[in-house]
């Protein structure tokens, strides 16, 4: 496919160099705007602590193994083996390793683990739904650029017609053929054409600063776009044949991460309420240990370190149940909180439905419309182009003044800056409808 590239270069827009530039597609732009976004990385952070959290909650299957150090010194009058009181100092050293496993604890870890998968999918979808986002507005700052760049060719053509009439009207006064006063009019008329090019270079170039801001890059210096084709544009933005909104919507609902999100959302509230309603069962959990002692007592003889440690080894294991009975209402208001909050997504769900719904709408009919002010917009600009040739003609014969000239050639420019508007506003749209769809955002 044959592309003109739009190049920044110092003489046009005093943003780089005049050497050749590497011209960024749209999809390159989305792409680079998604790995460096700071807003995306954050969101991606988001997703990684949810990773996280699943492995906790599959890890709590797990046993637990504590080991434990123990050195106490006691002083003073105390009780000696020989039931009487003296006064003594005592020492002892303990060593302890326990592990414990959670047997049943009323289904909450297997609600858990599912809860923070769901939740781990829903970080997923809105990671997508970011990067969707940033894709938008890369996509309307990119057509923003087309869109002045088209101005500004609009407002440099001006110039070239003002320009050649003041060539030709100083001819005219040399010759005897025209006043100075015409002449001086005309001077202005190209004046007021250069101030319109100046301020639509100016816009060309803040519409690229917003686009490299957006791509994260540290400077617009010689930045470049890809340009379509008047023959791409004239193939792109065509609506003949396009769905409703409704049917556009029912593909959105199977695609947009939005929707996806939310959903699993709500998906999640009912293993919250799972979670809360455990607190109504019994827990039971296994648990065993290792452990062994080495006692000191001042006036008396004690074994070795070592033979202490050996005749003091101590086993255990045991079953631990518990059962609430009365935890002050605690379990029954979690339950309550967690079928309000399975409400509000359900409700949250709903509102973003009606949101998806009601965007697919708007650009539905922007669309529509941008097409419509597109065709008439291209009738217009035939017309007023007709009629600008006409007038052009009569004024070279002298059938017609300055004034008249000018009038035409403005309604005539107008009509072109019109007819671009409309095309790329049809662009916009008609991509955004594609994206709603599933489809990849480019043109």
């Amino acid at each position: 496919m044959k592309k003109y590239i739009l190049t920044i270069v110092v003489g046009s827009l005093g943003l780089g160099t005049a050497s050749a530039q590497k011209a960024w597609s749209l999809r390159e732009c989305c792409d680079y705007a998604i790995e460096h976004n700071i807003s995306i990385k954050q969101q991606q952070n988001e997703r990684r602590q949810q990773e996280l959290q699943l492995s906790n909650a599959k890890n709590s299957r797990l046993p637990d193994l504590n080991g434990s150090l123990g050195q106490n010194f006691s002083f003073g009058r105390g009780l000696t083996a020989q039931n009487t009181y003296t006064n003594t100092n005592t020492s002892s050293t303990s060593f302890q390793l326990g592990a414990s496993v959670p047997i049943f604890t009323g289904f909450q870890i297997p609600n858990q683990i599912k809860l923070n998968q769901l939740n781990l999918e829903a970080a997923t979808a809105d990671l997508e739904k970011a990067k969707n986002d940033i894709r938008m507005q890369v996509a309307q700052a990119y057509v923003q650029i087309l869109y002045d760049m088209e101005m500004a060719d609009v407002a440099h053509r001006q110039i070239a017609i003002d320009s050649a009439q003041v060539v030709r009207l100083q001819a005219f006064v040399d010759n005897g053929k025209a006043s100075e006063a015409e002449l001086s009019r005309q001077k202005a008329t190209l004046a007021n054409s250069r101030l319109t090019a100046t301020q639509a270079d100016n816009n060309m170039k803040l519409a690229v600063l917003s686009l490299t801001q957006l791509l994260e890059l540290a400077t617009p210096e010689g930045f470049a776009i890809v340009r379509p084709t008047d023959e791409e544009l004239d193939a792109l933005g065509k609506l003949d044949g396009m769905v409703s909104p409704d049917q556009i919507y029912a593909e959105a609902m199977g695609v947009r991460p939005e929707i996806l999100s939310q959903q699993l959302k709500l998906k999640g509230t009912a293993h919250n309420i799972k979670i809360a309603q455990a607190g109504h069962c019994p827990t039971l959990s296994l648990s065993g240990g290792l452990g062994t002692n080495y006692y000191t007592t001042s006036g008396f003889k004690s074994d070795g370190f070592s033979k202490q440690l050996k005749n003091n080894f101590s086993q255990y294991i045991g079953l631990n149940l518990s059962v609430p009975i009365f935890n002050r209402f605690q379990t029954r208001n979690s339950v309550r909180n967690a079928r309000i909050q399975q409400e509000n997504q359900q409700l949250q769900l709903d509102n973003t439905k009606k949101t998806l719904y009601k965007e697919i709408q708007q650009v539905y009919y922007n669309a529509l419309n941008a097409q419509s002010k597109e065709k008439s917009s291209a009738e217009a600009v035939q017309s007023s182009k007709d009629a600008f040739e006409l007038m052009q003609a009569k004024y070279e014969n002298g059938k017609a003044n300055i004034t008249e000239f000018n009038e035409s050639k403005n309604s005539y420019l107008k009509s072109e800056s019109d007819m671009v508007q409309a095309r790329y506003e049809n662009l916009y749209q008609h991509a955004l409808l594609e994206f709603y769809r599933g489809k990849e955002l480019n043109f």
